[in-house]
C-alpha cells in the first residue's frame, strides 16, 4: 500500500510579537515567571493591521507551493482549518485559492474546497480528510493542500489573554511523502462538553479548569482507543510525541498523564516501584474518591522521578520550542508541536528517518484524537527550508500601547483604523472591503 502523508509543511507567523515577561507581565503587575514558568510561554504573536487569516494562510501556501515547485493544476483539494472564521457561508478556502491565483499562472477551479471547524482539532481532521481522499482514489494524482490558521484573540482581561497567538501552517498531503507518513490506526475520545465555546461571537467563553480537565480525560480516552487498534503504547515506541498546545503548561499535565499509562504494567513501573511504589489500581480502594487521592499522590512522586523527567526532556519538551515564542494558534499548534521536534532533532544532528511520532490533537467541546506517524526519509531537507526563525526575529516587538490598538483593530465589533507596524512585502494582504462586504487581498511584491 503506498504510503499517504504530510510532503511539505511552511508555517507563517504573524509579523508583531507581545513580550510576555516584559510588557505584558508589569502592565498588570504579575510576576514575570507566572508566564514563563507557569503558562510556559515567552512571547505571543499577532498579526499586523493587513494581517488576517487569509493573509496568514495564504501566504503559507504561497511560500510552500513555490518551494515544491507546484502549480494549481498540481492541487486538487484545499481544505482550512480555523475557528476564527468571518463567514457563515464563504468558506477561508476560496478567499485563499483567489489569492494564489493573484500569483500563479492558472487557476484552482477543478479543486475541492472546504473549510473545517472543531475547535483546534480541525486541522487534524483536515489531514485526516486529505488522507482519506488520496485512499479512496480520488486525487488523480493530485496532493491536497491543508491550510490551519487562526488569531487566537481573547477579550481584553480574560483569564486566557496571555495566551493568545496568531499564524498559520500550511501542509502538502501527498502520495509517497518526504516529510512524515499518516498511521491508518487512529484512536479517539470524545464527547457533549462546555469546556470552552464561542456562541455567535468572536471571543471565547472559556471555563478555565473544566478545559484542562476535559483535555486530559478526552486525551487517555484517545489513547486508549488508540491502543485498541494498533496496540499497546510504551514509552520507547516514540522519539517525539507532539500535543496540542494552547501553552506549554497544559503539556505537561497531558505529558504526565501519558507516561503513566504507558509505563503501567512494564518493567518501568516495577524499576519506580522501590522508589515510589506501584500506580493505584481501583479495585484496590473501597471508594471512587480513595483512588483518586492514592492517584494524585502517585503522579506527584511520578513526576519528580528522575525516569520521567529524562523522559519528557527527550520526547515532550522539544515539540514546544516554537509554542513558547507565539502562543496559540488553535488549529495550527499541533502542528508546531510536529515542526518543533523534528527541528530540534535536525539542529541536535539527530537521525530521524523511520523514527516514529505519536501525536495527540485535541479540540474543544470536545475531541481528541492520537494517531502515530513516521518519519520520511526527505524530513531533513524539508524542515531545513523552513525559515521559522528569522520570522520570529524579525517580528516586531510591540509596546503596550501598540498591543492595545491592535487586538482593538482584530476586534470584529470595532471599526478601527490604525497604520501598520511592519512594512509588508512579498506577502498578501488586506486590501479592505467589497461591494457586499467581502474581504478584499492583494499581494504585495
Amino acid at each position: 500500500m503506498t504510503a499517504v502523508g504530510i510532503d511539505a509543511i511552511e508555517i507563517w507567523t504573524g509579523n508583531l510579537k507581545l513580550d510576555l515577561p516584559g510588557t505584558f507581565a508589569p502592565e498588570k503587575g504579575e510576576d514575570p515567571e507566572k508566564y514563563t514558568k507557569g503558562l510556559g510561554l515567552n512571547a505571543s504573536s499577532f498579526p499586523d493591521s493587513y494581517e488576517d487569516i487569509v493573509t496568514m494562510g495564504a501566504n503559507a501556501a504561497h511560500r510552500l507551493m513555490e518551494r515544491k515547485g507546484l502549480e494549481p493544476d498540481d492541487i486538487g483539494r484545499i481544505d482550512v482549518a480555523t475557528e476564527s472564521a468571518f463567514d457563515n457561508s464563504k468558506p477561508v478556502s476560496t478567499y485563499v485559492a483567489g489569492c494564489l491565483e493573484q500569483v500563479f499562472e492558472g487557476d484552482f477551479h477543478h479543486a475541492n474546497k472546504g473549510e473545517r471547524k472543531f475547535a483546534c482539532i480541525a486541522g487534524t481532521q483536515s489531514l485526516d480528510d486529505a488522507y482519506n481522499w488520496i485512499r479512496a482514489g480520488r486525487n488523480r494524482g493530485r496532493s491536497a493542500l491543508v491550510i490551519a490558521t487562526d488569531t487566537a484573540l481573547y477579550a481584553r482581561g480574560d483569564a486566557g489573554e496571555a495566551t493568545q497567538g496568531a499564524g498559520a501552517v500550511a501542509m502538502l498531503i501527498s502520495e509517497d511523502p518526504s516529510l512524515v507518513e499518516l498511521s491508518a490506526e487512529q484512536g479517539y475520545g470524545s464527547a457533549d462538553e462546555t469546556d470552552f465555546l464561542k456562541p455567535n461571537q468572536q471571543f471565547p467563553s472559556v471555563d478555565g479548569k473544566r478545559s484542562v480537565q476535559v483535555y486530559l480525560a478526552r486525551m487517555r480516552e484517545a489513547l486508549e482507543d488508540y491502543e485498541s487498534v494498533a496496540g499497546d503504547v510504551h514509552s520507547e515506541d516514540f522519539a517525539y510525541a507532539p500535543f496540542h498546545t494552547p501553552f506549554p503548561g497544559m503539556v505537561r499535565k497531558a505529558a504526565l498523564l501519558a507516561y503513566r499509562h504507558v509505563i503501567r504494567d512494564t518493567s518501568l513501573e516495577e524499576d519506580l516501584a522501590d522508589e515510589i511504589g506501584r500506580q493505584p489500581r481501583p479495585e484496590a480502594f473501597d471508594t471512587d474518591d480513595d483512588y483518586r487521592d492514592a492517584l494524585r499522590e502517585y503522579m506527584d512522586l511520578l513526576k519528580e522521578t528522575e525516569a520521567y523527567q529524562e523522559w519528557y526532556a527527550e520526547t515532550i519538551d522539544p515539540t514546544l520550542s516554537i509554542s513558547r515564542e507565539v502562543g496559540n494558534w488553535y488549529t495550527g499548534s499541533v502542528h508546531v508541536a510536529r515542526v518543533s521536534a523534528l527541528k530540534h532533532a535536525l539542529e541536535n544532528g539527530r537521525d530521524m528517518t523511520d523514527e516514529a511520532l505519536l501525536v495527540g490533537s485535541y479540540g474543544s467541546g470536545a475531541q481528541a484524537e492520537i494517531h502515530s506517524e513516521v518519519v520520511q526519509d526527505g524530513w531533513e531537507a524539508e524542515i531545513e527550508a523552513l525559515n521559522v526563525d528569522d520570522q520570529l526575529e524579525d517580528r516586531y516587538d510591540m509596546s503596550w500601547d501598540d498591543y492595545e490598538e491592535v487586538h482593538d483593530v482584530h476586534n470584529h465589533d470595532m471599526d478601527v483604523d490604525v497604520e501598520e507596524f511592519t512594512t509588508p512585502e512579498s506577502e498578501f494582504v488586506f486590501d479592505g472591503w467589497g461591494r457586499m462586504g467581502e474581504r478584499k487581498y492583494r499581494y504585495v511584491e
